[in-house]
């Protein structure tokens, strides 16, 4: 009885202290908790989320030009309304702040070079992780880029426009826990909110989110998408920034024929396109292999880039006020011709050394001159003018954009936002739609996609395929197979693994590493004589998988040894699991069926 006694008492103890000890929700984690629920099954909450992703965005957006236009002008004394790519001349000790802003460049990616892996951008976020972007990484390009823009490197902002954007709606994206493709969304929204408030072009920045940022238009992210960008360009008018216009003809009179020649011309910026792609490797790959330091490489860079600005400073900067100088000046065609190749070699140098920074303005200002020596030189050749020469000098613009960032319907938009002229418009399209399909046929890549490629990575856009990465073996495998040692002899294995057993026994060697895959009934069959070692009947003796081999590696691998099964071993032989393929296959056609329901706008739960 006491003893039944004590234990009742022990037990009220025990529920007392439970009890107690269980704190129950606060107010706002409850409050979380419903918006988090009403995020992931309701559009209307999930529009909503982007379109203050777009407003994030846009704030950001305006926040970093001003911080850079701000170091322009203490740096080098400009005047409000100023643009640093539009001064007449600059002395070259004016000029010393690029090898000095190229310094604190360096140091800084010697900072971010501790961490031992590449900074993630967008692009490849969504490509291979699910949307999930890193706040240090964002952080670091923020600073190198307004580090590198504001001493004047041939660069521009966009590409820290964007990361910042896509940041803001990857980080919300993951306090919410939403799902993969809802994250990867959000990451569009916030770019396409960056864009279209660095340019007061909302269609313009949607096209760049579903053509760049997402890698496909899909309804699922169709209202999300534009609602951010009308926010981004929402912000950015309310603030004051006046929209970005572009010169255009006043009257432009289009036939058949004028297809095919602007067309021609985008078959010229498709060429220009990849040798600025191809340079600018070409120069890194030079400088990584040189005795430089990391932190010296921006220094030596920014002293390079003296003479080139002391020849003409419109290589500095991005080039916006060089842009609506030249598109509103006469210029002779030699002088186009040597600032062409001037700004070509300043961007290689700037992105060579080490500056950081995007090609999105650098590519539209060398288009315009692209265009304008087009119809320069085709006057000159026929002896009459064929094509109006602002006209071709946006379409130039367009093109050769389109040629490095990847980005047609981006580039065509934005000439249809800054001119509010469909018919010039229509032929910017010929020169776009030409120029983007043989940079793809001829090259493969866009600037972003050829930087990843020379590091080792295969992706070509935005598309998810990070799912088929975390599809791997490691996670398909079954743990926990039959072993056997691979010299054991048929005898013994006979006695051990009767037939009706099982179908399949994995070998190991007298180190404990994988030794091949024997069939039972094989052991069985005529002619086998009980002394034989079981290793020497074993299958597959030399093909085995690794935990992180995706899911399309593995299909390949059973495709290519007809086998039902394979072994999934560690990188020092040891026998982890065992995968088959009739699994493998239902798991692929799983995920394929789940990807394309979500391109269709259906919300699907993650499998995690």
């Amino acid at each position: 009885m006491p003893d039944a006694v004590t234990v009742a008492i022990t037990m009220a103890a025990y529920h007392a202290a439970t009890m107690a000890s269980t704190v129950p929700p606060s107010r706002l984690h409850l409050a979380f908790q419903g918006l988090r629920l009403r995020l992931r099954g309701s559009d209307l909450w999930f529009i909503a989320l982007a379109l203050l992703v777009g407003l994030i965005a846009g704030g950001l957006t305006l926040l970093q030009s001003d911080i850079a236009r701000g170091l322009q002008s203490a740096l080098y004394g400009l005047e409000p309304g100023m643009r640093l790519s539009s001064l007449p001349a600059l002395s070259w000790t004016a000029l010393l702040v690029l090898p000095l802003g190229g310094l604190l460049v360096g140091l800084v990616s010697l900072a971010a070079a501790r961490r031992k892996r590449p900074l993630l951008d967008a692009v490849e976020a969504n490509a291979l992780h699910g949307g999930r972007m890193s706040m240090r990484d964002n952080l670091i390009v923020l600073t190198q880029t307004l580090l590198s823009n504001g001493c004047g490197a041939s660069v521009g902002l966009e590409a820290s426009y964007t990361q910042m954007g896509a940041g803001s709606g990857s980080q919300l994206g993951r306090v919410m826990r939403l799902r993969r493709n809802d994250v990867r969304i959000l990451v569009g929204a916030g770019a396409a909110g960056a864009i279209a408030a660095a340019f007061g072009a909302p269609l313009a920045g949607a096209f760049y989110a579903f053509e760049i940022v997402i890698g496909a238009y899909t309804p699922a992210a169709l209202a999300p998408v534009a609602l951010a960008a009308l926010a981004g360009a929402f912000v950015a008018d309310q603030a004051g920034i006046e929209a970005y216009l572009l010169p255009a003809a006043s009257t432009i009179d289009v036939r058949a024929a004028d297809y095919a020649i602007y067309g021609l011309l985008g078959c010229c910026c498709a060429m220009v396109g990849i040798g600025v792609m191809r340079l600018i490797a070409s120069i890194e790959g030079v400088v990584k292999r040189s005795p430089l330091p990391l932190w010296g490489r921006p220094v030596v860079g920014g002293l390079l880039l003296i003479p080139l600005a002391m020849a003409s400073p419109q290589v500095l900067s991005s080039g916006h006020g060089a842009l609506h100088l030249d598109l509103t000046t006469q210029l002779p065609l030699i002088w186009i011709g040597g600032l062409l190749a001037l700004k070509l070699l300043a961007s290689g140098i700037s992105l060579g050394f080490g500056f950081r920074g995007g090609l999105f303005f650098a590519s539209l200002f060398m288009g315009t001159l692209v265009g304008t020596l087009f119809a320069g030189l085709l006057a000159m050749a026929t002896g009459v003018p064929v094509v109006d020469a602002t006209s071709a000098a946006l379409a130039g613009m367009a093109a050769l954009a389109a040629a490095v960032v990847g980005a047609p319907m981006t580039m065509a938009m934005l000439v249809l936002e800054g001119t509010h002229d469909f018919l010039l418009t229509s032929v910017v399209m010929s020169a776009v739609l030409v120029s983007s399909t043989l940079v793809r046929q001829w090259f493969g890549y866009s600037f972003s996609t050829w930087r990843m490629h020379l590091r080792g990575e295969t992706i070509r856009s935005a598309r998810d395929v990070g799912w088929i990465h975390t599809l791997n073996a490691g996670r398909m495998m079954r743990k926990g197979v039959a072993t056997t040692p691979a010299g054991l002899d048929a005898a013994a294995f006979r006695q051990r693994f009767p037939l009706g057993s099982g179908s399949r026994v994995v070998l190991i060697d007298s180190e404990g590493h994988y030794a091949g895959i024997v069939q039972i009934p094989r052991v069985y069959a005529d002619g086998v004589k009980p002394e034989t070692p079981v290793g020497d009947l074993a299958e597959n003796r030399e093909v085995s998988l690794l935990p992180g081999a995706d899911v399309v590696s593995v299909m390949q691998c059973f495709d290519r040894t007809q086998a039902d099964e394979l072994a999934v071993v560690a990188a020092d032989g040891q026998l982890l699991g065992i995968v088959s393929e009739a699994f493998v296959r239902r798991r692929y056609a799983e995920e394929l069926d789940k990807r394309q329901r979500e391109l269709m706008g259906e919300r699907v739960e993650d499998a995690d």
